[in-house]
């Protein structure tokens, strides 16, 4: 049986909606996917991106207090972060838009 994202230390009921819509299940599928891609695949379906929630992500993998990252390594986070979102995230396209392409209907040019 599959062990709910929630289950993940940080991870409350929000989160775990928020990989539901973006295809990740499980407690298990996150950790196999690691906080990069799986915060990719929350960026790519329509999730709007902000900093805190990513390193709460990346702690709670780690089994580590969502405040525990600090100094050089929040500064090595945050360009994970900026480079995870510059190729994941179109600030122009709405949830909306990412459902449609979802569903293969092609993005008006």
């Amino acid at each position: 049986m599959a062990t709910p994202v929630s289950s993940i230390r940080n991870l409350g009921p929000a989160m775990e909606a928020a990989f539901a819509a973006a295809g990740v299940h499980s407690a298990e599928e996150l950790r196999d996917l690691g906080a990069d891609e799986a915060y990719r695949r929350l960026l790519k379906s329509g999730h709007r991106p902000h900093f805190i929630g990513y390193y709460v992500l990346v702690m709670g993998l780690q089994g580590r207090p969502w405040n525990d990252c600090k100094g050089a390594e929040k500064r090595a986070l945050r360009q994970r972060f900026d480079a995870i979102k510059a190729d994941s995230f179109d600030s122009d396209q709405s949830k909306f838009e990412a459902a449609l392409n979802e569903l293969g209907i092609v993005a008006k040019r």
